[in-house]
């Protein structure tokens, strides 16, 4: 017999009225009836809910009073830019003691050795740890106001927290190095900083800086090693006047010598990143502890209604700590006492790293994601499995663009469990940025991890990020609203058309996340920053209806055709990207020319599935690159994506020449932050340029 209770819920009739008509029925039709409504139940009980949303996602920023058609988040207390969540953490410094303290002493930094399990530093071991650190810097000379600055030159790994830790907490200041920039880079910035002690994980590192300060006037006197240095390293750097010791004896120095903590406030500078840029000098960004403060708490405030944050997660830490965002990562996770594990310093091992940490926070850039999603469709090799796969990813589409994200779903234990489980089975927020990203790639990635997936967008002169996509909000070919420490507004670009009026133009930013300037050069600082304030990005942007940035060119890499014609050619590099066989694309042109030309990448992991499907050819990587009948495919394909973007004729490209090798930083043709050095790549193709100028002539 069925419950009153139950009968009410189904809003069915009461139970003398189901007795009566019971007697009217068989049996086979009441059991039936009675199978559907349990089933309705069950689904009603069940089914999935959409998150709430944290604001009308038709309304994600609005216009800040002022007529400079600047606009803010939703989320912005209206005229004033956060700057800080939590009352107890307004520096980096409290930061880490808010961690230290709600996450009762759990773990904190983890690493592994090859085929081992994560072993664990606690919270008060990393306190401790630091403290002695700092109080070594202190004991060498260092102060607030006394040579300041502290270099590490390191891959990710505990002792770079610990050693920025160290700095933080006796109001010093990290200035990182990265190999990336090359030996004149990083001698230039031990000038420019005045740079007394580096911090070193390797003794190649230690070689490094050694080269070069050699022969010449310096200011570097201590370099700490991670390792332990041999006899000889030591006599190596007492001859150049520098005292190495490796970083166990510092810490001992420290416990010795110990000093009470010296916080700073949050207007206090906190980091000198350099950044590399595509041509001449880096510059040294000065970001203080209330500009990361504010960053970090921007991100927490858009996410924490969706994807709360608490001791309980683990973030794998691999892009490279030399940059804000994966510093900014970091620091939100510290403030809530969670785990960082790090990779083991080689990204072939990443996979296996993943499944052992089995990450909850997993920041990544467009590189990746572009291998991951390759990997998919290269390994759906015929039209059946190409049609599921596609149909699976249209009806997790679909959920999600209702804002139900999940990976439950039948298609999730039929197609996309792997894909789940290769970055360790436990993700549940990820956010890409650095890099633009294809739409098509990230809203595939988004239903098939089946996570909060967030876009950001953004530089070091605004910490990291400037905008984030709203949680709620999983359309792409955006990248969100402004962050609530800072308003975004566009400047008018009159020689490339974009107007402000017209909702388009130069991407500019202020807030408290907005740096103090660069280092030592007033200059360049004038050029970033204007009289009110604003940072000046060199992108331009254009506001979608719903209040989100859609970043469209490119001011700083213009060039004319001989017609006159603007040209920005990122922006047509992004679109031909697109192309499932093309992994990178160099577009060139100049004003003695009336048309573009392009240096293309075939993507090494999924041309041959393309060849064979587009075109039924076969062979090797390089055999399909020399084939004329792929080159004029892939040239045809990129056409079709340009008229598809919108490229104008004078756009598109003429003729293509087919490299092998990928641009990488290595070569020297991309930034350490995976920018084109146009420049390089000018002088390194010239005489393939030519050639194709010389063909189209003819």
């Amino acid at each position: 017999m069925l419950s009153q209770e139950f009968l009410q819920k189904l809003r069915l009739p009461d139970l003398d009225d189901v007795g009566q008509y019971m007697k009217s029925v068989s049996t086979p039709m009441l059991v039936s009836m009675g199978a559907v409504a349990v089933a309705t139940t069950y689904y009603l009980a069940t089914r999935p809910k959409a998150l709430p949303s944290v604001c009308d996602l038709r309304l994600q920023s609005v216009e800040v009073p002022g007529g400079d058609l600047a606009r803010r988040s939703v989320l912005q207390n209206e005229g004033d830019h956060l700057t800080h969540l939590y009352n107890d953490a307004r520096t980096m410094y409290e930061f880490f003691l808010r961690g230290a303290r709600i996450s009762n002493n759990g773990p904190c930094l983890g690493s592994r050795k090859p085929k081992q399990p994560y072993e664990w530093m606690s919270y008060r071991e990393v306190v401790e740890r630091t403290e002695n650190l700092g109080s070594a810097f202190l004991h060498k000379g260092h102060s607030k106001t006394s040579d300041p600055y502290i270099g590490i030159f390191s891959q990710n790994r505990p002792e770079w927290t610990i050693s920025e830790l160290a700095c933080y907490t006796y109001s010093l200041v990290s200035v990182p190095l990265y190999d990336t920039l090359g030996a004149e880079a990083i001698a230039y910035i031990i000038d420019k900083a005045s740079i007394s002690t580096v911090v070193c994980d390797t003794v190649d590192k230690v070689n490094l800086v050694l080269e070069c300060v050699k022969d010449r006037k310096h200011s570097v006197k201590t370099i700490v090693l991670m390792e332990t240095p041999s006899a000889e390293l030591v006599n190596e750097g007492r001859q150049a006047g520098i005292h190495i010791l490796s970083l166990q004896e510092m810490e001992a120095i420290g416990k010795a010598n110990h000093q009470q903590p010296a916080p700073p406030q949050p207007e206090d500078l906190a980091v000198i990143c350099f950044t590399s840029g595509t041509t001449g000098n880096p510059k040294g960004a000065m970001l203080t502890h209330g500009n990361i403060v504010s960053n970090c708490s921007a991100f927490i405030k858009m996410t924490e209604l969706c994807s709360p944050l608490s001791s309980s997660d683990v973030h794998i830490s691999f892009l490279p700590l030399a940059h804000m965002f994966e510093r900014v990562v970091q620091g939100v996770m510290l403030v809530h006492g969670a785990r960082i594990g790090f990779f083991q310093g080689d990204i072939r091992w990443l996979a296996d790293d993943l499944n052992t940490l089995k990450p909850t926070v997993f920041p990544v850039v467009p590189r990746l994601l572009n291998r991951m999603y390759d990997k998919i469709f290269g390994q759906a090799n015929s039209s059946w499995k190409r049609w599921l796969l596609g149909f699976a990813y249209r009806r997790k589409e679909a959920e999600m663009m209702k804002g139900i994200v999940r990976r439950d779903t039948i298609w999730d234990r039929l197609i996309f469990r792997k894909v789940q489980a290769s970055l360790g089975g436990r993700v549940r927020l990820m956010i890409t940025g650095a890099a633009p990203i294809s739409p098509a790639v990230l809203t595939f990635l988004r239903a098939a991890i089946g996570c909060q997936f967030y876009e950001g967008y953004g530089q070091t002169e605004c910490t990291a990020g400037c905008t984030l996509t709203m949680p709620g909000d999983w359309s792409a070919g955006h990248v969100g609203a402004p962050l609530p420490c800072n308003s975004v507004k566009l400047v008018d670009v009159p020689e490339m058309n974009y107007l402000a009026v017209n909702g388009e133009g130069e991407v500019c930013v202020k807030g408290s996340n907005v740096f103090q300037g660069y280092l030592k050069d007033p200059e360049k600082t004038a050029e970033t920053i204007d009289a009110d304030g604003w940072v000046h990005t060199g992108d331009i942007g254009k506001w979608l209806p719903n209040g989100t940035l859609k970043i469209v060119d490119r001011k700083k890499h213009i060039f004319k055709l001989a017609q006159g014609e603007y040209i920005a050619p990122e922006k047509i590099e992004n679109i031909y990207t697109r192309s499932d066989a093309v992994a990178q694309v160099f577009v060139h042109g100049d004003s003695l020319q009336a048309c573009l030309v392009a240096v293309v990448v075939p993507d090494p992991d999924f041309l041959s599935g393309w060849a064979k499907r587009t075109l039924g050819l076969e062979g090797s990587y390089k055999e399909l690159c020399g084939r004329a009948e792929v080159k004029a495919a892939i040239l045809e394909d990129m056409l079709r994506l340009g008229k598809e973007g919108g490229l104008k004729s004078f756009e598109q490209v003429k003729a293509i020449h087919i490299h092998t090798e990928l641009f990488s930083i290595e070569n020297g043709l991309l930034t350490p932050t995976l920018k084109a050095k146009r420049n390089e790549m000018r002088q390194h193709f010239r005489a393939q340029i030519d050639e194709l100028y010389t063909g189209i002539q003819m």
